[in-house]
C-alpha cells in the first residue's frame, strides 16, 4: 500500500494586505514531500519561497488551502497550541540567518527545543551530545556563536532543528550566507540526514549544487508553481 506524503500543501494561497495594497504571495500551490525525500523550492527573489516554507512549517497560516501531515492531520486547521505542539515534536526549522541565541553556547542553543518540550535533563544532555557529534561540532559544544565560523553556526542551527527528532525538516536558504566550500558541507549534511533519518525535507535555495542534489524540485514564479512542458 502506498504511503501518503508526510507533508503536503493543497491549493495553498496566501494574500497579504487588502484593497489596492493586496499582494498575492502564493496563488494555488500544490506540493508533496515523502519521507526520505529532499525537495528544493527554487525561484527568483519575491517568488513566494519563504511564504511557502512558513506555511508548510506552521509559522504562518494560508489564506485558503491546507497543509496536511501524513495524509490525515491538517496543520493549517489546528489551534495555535496544537500547531505549537506539532512544531516542537515533528518539525525542525533551519534559518538562513542561523537564529542562534548569542549568550548561549552551541550546546545550550541546541538544547533549547528539548527544554521547551520538558525533556528529562539527562536525556537532553545525551541527545545534544549525540547530534553535535553527528554534525561535527562535539569539540565546539561550549563555544558561543561569535566564537564560531558561519558554517559552524549553521551546523548548530541544523543540530538544533534535528535534536527533537522531527520527521519534517524545513530550511530557508540554509547556505545563502556561506562561501561555496562551507555551503557544500552543509548541503552534504542535510542530504545525508534526510536520507539517513527518513526526513521529509523542504529547502528553499538558489544554490545550483543543492538543487542538483534534491530528489524533487518545485520552481515558483510569482507565487505559483511553474509548469514545465515535457520533452518531446
Amino acid at each position: 500500500m502506498t504511503q501518503p506524503p508526510r507533508l503536503a500543501g493543497r491549493d495553498l494561497r496566501r494574500t497579504f494586505g487588502t484593497g489596492q495594497a493586496e499582494v498575492h504571495a502564493l496563488v494555488g500551490v500544490d506540493i508533496e514531500v515523502l519521507g526520505g525525500q529532499l525537495t528544493a523550492v527554487t525561484g527568483p527573489s519575491g517568488s513566494g519561497k519563504t511564504t511557502l516554507l512558513n506555511l508548510l512549517g506552521g509559522l504562518d497560516r494560508p489564506t485558503s488551502g491546507e497543509v496536511v501531515l501524513d495524509g490525515a492531520e491538517v496543520l493549517s486547521a489546528m489551534t495555535e497550541s496544537e500547531v505549537l505542539a506539532t512544531r516542537r515534536s515533528r518539525i525542525g526549522y533551519v534559518f538562513q540567518t542561523f537564529g542562534l541565541i548569542p549568550v548561549l553556547s552551541a550546546a545550550e542553543n541546541v538544547e533549547v527545543p528539548l527544554r521547551l518540550a520538558n525533556v528529562d535533563p539527562a536525556e537532553r544532555t545525551e541527545r545534544v551530545a549525540t547530534i553535535l557529534e553527528r554534525v561535527g561540532l562535539a569539540q565546539h559544544a561550549r563555544q558561543r556563536p561569535h566564537e564560531l565560523s558561519g558554517g559552524q553556526q549553521q551546523r548548530v542551527g541544523v543540530a538544533r532543528a534535528l535534536v527533537a527528532e522531527p520527521d519534517i525538516l524545513i530550511a530557508d536558504e540554509p547556505t545563502g550566507q556561506l562561501d561555496s566550500d562551507t555551503a557544500a558541507t552543509i548541503m552534504d549534511l542535510i542530504v545525508e540526514l534526510t536520507h539517513e533519518r527518513g526526513l521529509a525535507s523542504v529547502i528553499s535555495t538558489h544554490d545550483p549544487l543543492l538543487i542538483a542534489r534534491a530528489d524533487r524540485t518545485v520552481h515558483l514564479i510569482d507565487g505559483a508553481v511553474e509548469v514545465l512542458g515535457s520533452a518531446g
